[in-house]
Parts: C-alpha cells; sequence; structure tokens
C-alpha cells in the first residue's frame, strides 16, 4: 500500500500576544507582501511589525490572545484524513506560512513519514500570488532543504468546486431565513481584501472571487436575490479593491436593507472573522442603522466541504501536471496575466 502525505497550507496566526511581533516581521517580510529588496524589505518589516504589534495585540485579547487559526486547521485535516480513510496510508500536515507549523517544519515531518507521493493542498479556495503562491514557493525551499524527493502535486485554487460552495449556500440560506424577519436581505460575499495594484499586476484573486460569490448566489436559487461582492481588510493608504464592506454597510443602512454577512475566501474562524466582522462591523452596522445584522459562519469541518476536499486530492493526483486546477485546465481568462497555470488551455 503506497504512502500519501497531504499538506494543507494556511496563514497561520499567533499563539500568544509575545508572539504578535515575531509572526507579523514573518508576514511583512514575504517578498509577497512587501516586493521591496532586501534590506530594504527587511528594514521595512521590523518597523511595520513594531508600529502593528500593539493594535494587532488589542485584536487578538478579544479572543482570548491567541488566534484558533492552528487548531482549527487540525480539525480539518483530522476530518480529511478519516474523510480519505484506507485507501492509500494516508496521513494529512497542516504548514503554517507565517506562524508554526511552518514550511520548514512540516517538511520534515513529511519526511519522516517518508510519503511515496504528495498532494499540496491550500485552504485558499481563490488562487492569490500573496497566499497560495507564497505557500507553494516557500514549501518547494523547505522541501529541497528537507530532501523529499516524492512525486508531488499543488492543488492552486477551487473557487467553485462543488462541496465548498454548496456548503456555504447552505450558511447562507440559515443566515437570510434568520434575519427574515427584518426583511429581504442583502447578502455580502466578504473576501479579504488587496492593494489594487497586485491585480493590476495579473493577480487572478479578485477574478476567482467573483467567480465564488456568483456561484453561491446561483445555488441559493432565488432569482430575486440581493446581493454584492465586497473587501474587508483594508489597511494603509494605497489603494484597494472594492467596493469595501465599510461602504456597503453604508448603502445598506440608506436603503434600510438588513445584512447577511458571508465570508468565502477563509475556510476557518480566526481574527478577520470573530474580531473584524463579528465586532468591528456589527458595531459599524449598529451604527450606521442597518436594521439587521448576520454573520454566517466558515464551512470549518462541514461535510460536504471536506468531501469536496478529499475530491480534489483525488483529482490532484490524477493530474497530468504538477499544478491543478478544480475543473482542470487553466480557470482564469487572459485578461488574468497572473494565473498560476499559464500556458495551459483556458477556458471556454
Amino acid at each position: 500500500m503506497s504512502k500519501l502525505a497531504v499538506v494543507l497550507f494556511n496563514l497561520g496566526g499567533p499563539d500568544r500576544l509575545e508572539s504578535m511581533e515575531p509572526f507579523l516581521f514573518n508576514l511583512f517580510r514575504d517578498p509577497a507582501i512587501i516586493g521591496a529588496p532586501n534590506p530594504v524589505r527587511w528594514i521595512l518589516a521590523k518597523w511595520m511589525s513594531r508600529r502593528r504589534a500593539p493594535i494587532a495585540r488589542e485584536i487578538y485579547a478579544r479572543i482570548d490572545g491567541r488566534s484558533p487559526l492552528l487548531e482549527l486547521t487540525r480539525d480539518q485535516a483530522a476530518a480529511l484524513e478519516e474523510r480519505l480513510g484506507s485507501q492509500d496510508q494516508a496521513k494529512v500536515f497542516v504548514a503554517m506560512r507565517y506562524w508554526h507549523p511552518m514550511s520548514d517544519e512540516t517538511a520534515a515531518e513529511v519526511a519522516a513519514f517518508d510519503p511515496d507521493e504528495i498532494i499540496l493542498l491550500p485552504l485558499y479556495p481563490q488562487f492569490s500570488t500573496t497566499t497560495t503562491g507564497s505557500s507553494l514557493k516557500d514549501w518547494k525551499r523547505a522541501a529541497a532543504a528537507a530532501g523529499l524527493t516524492a512525486p508531488t502535486r499543488a492543488v492552486c485554487c477551487y473557487p467553485v468546486e462543488p462541496g465548498f460552495v454548496g456548503s456555504m449556500a447552505e450558511l447562507v440560506r440559515e443566515g437570510i431565513e434568520r434575519i427574515s424577519a427584518a426583511g429581504p436581505p442583502r447578502v455580502l460575499f466578504s473576501a479579504h481584501g488587496l492593494p489594487r495594484r497586485v491585480i493590476e499586476r495579473g493577480d487572478p484573486y479578485a477574478w476567482q472571487a467573483e467567480k465564488t460569490a456568483r456561484a453561491i448566489a446561483d445555488s441559493l436559487k432565488q432569482p430575486d436575490l440581493d446581493w454584492v461582492l465586497c473587501y474587508q481588510s483594508r489597511v494603509g493608504p494605497m489603494e484597494w479593491i472594492g467596493p469595501s464592506i465599510e461602504d456597503e454597510l453604508k448603502r445598506a443602512a440608506g436603503d434600510r436593507k438588513p445584512v447577511v454577512v458571508a465570508p468565502i475566501a477563509f475556510v476557518s474562524e480566526h481574527s478577520e472573522t470573530l474580531v473584524e466582522l463579528d465586532i468591528k462591523y456589527r458595531d459599524m452596522a449598529q451604527r450606521l442603522g442597518v436594521p439587521d445584522f448576520v454573520r454566517v459562519p466558515t464551512v470549518g469541518t462541514m461535510e460536504r466541504f471536506v468531501a469536496g476536499l478529499a475530491g480534489l486530492v483525488g483529482k490532484a493526483r490524477a493530474a497530468a501536471g504538477d499544478l491543478y486546477a478544480d475543473g482542470g485546465g487553466r480557470p482564469c481568462p487572459a485578461v488574468v496575466g497572473g494565473c498560476p497555470n499559464r500556458g495551459v488551455h483556458e477556458p471556454g
């Protein structure tokens, strides 16, 4: 029986308040986040992490002083490992990008397992150079350092994977039912924002986020559904993609519309759902006079979502190349020049 290693990628988060500054330093020194050359990037990362750490500590103090992301990702790993069953001797690992366990630690664990095959599976449904792209690049470095030579394939994206879309649609439907007494709601599909310059360089994230939002809305089968894709987590003076969730809350208040907020770029709860959505934007909605506000959960370990992940593992194993996009081929149109499947046939 062959041995299969599956590596789940996620962002990572500080495990205590004292970890905040080094976590932020790891984030800001990533060339996918700050493109300046070294040593300028190192100096900027030091300055920015020191400056942002007190603000971040205040945020995390509201959720017991630590991120729940590692624990929740390990729950997903356990659920996926169970789902994969005994078809192979499969073991699911977790690699975080900016806090432990990071790629070097996980690559050493995978090497000790000595697999015959490795599947890399990001917990980012939509591809971005700043998330999946960065994780894959760092894993390649760490795997080489650990001496991993087993055949390796990566899943690059799955923005409309049926298990993910169906799980989100189920959660949104429940949210709409919870808020129905306040009137027909507007659904705000919220995704993490990116600076506009990243998208203008060809990053496919915004295009894929739009595909996700549309697929979930279509799955609800409500022809008169009022919905919009918006973006959260904007920081700094640069121009970010929009519309922002702040602007959409103001518009909903003006239209006297209750809102259902659905995070579509996150599959686990963390500070941007538990603090930003549940506290910051809920409070903002109340101040603005939005009639009601419901935030639906992330998909977590929902059965359909985990089944979808298992399906992606199987499809990636059968793929001809070393990079698999859900559905096969190149998911993004030619205008999205940053598609990682460059050279693969474009979608019709």
